[in-house]
């Protein structure tokens, strides 16, 4: 379990994970739209799920391209409520 990887095999890990992150953030996004009339159990679910993948594509995001994205705060829409 301890492989020594170089630079460029390391990038290319981290990149074929933001491509999976990004893949299952639409699939889960699309997901919760489909249920949002039928089910809002199963599309709260499947949004959460959604923004669970969207962080770790910030993340990998970051990784890959320090400070190329925006940050963004949660609003109260979100369904994040700020605690201080």
């Amino acid at each position: 379990m301890t492989d020594v990887v170089d630079a460029d095999e390391l990038l290319r890990r981290i990149l074929r994970g933001r491509d999976r992150a990004a893949e299952e953030r639409a699939r889960w996004a699309d997901r919760a739209r489909d249920l949002a009339a039928t089910e809002p159990d199963g599309a709260r679910d499947a949004a959460a799920s959604a923004r669970a993948y969207e962080a770790v594509l910030r993340v990998l995001d970051e990784i890959v391209r320090p400070g190329a994205r925006p940050v963004e705060h949660p609003t109260a829409e979100d369904g994040v409520r700020r605690v201080t």
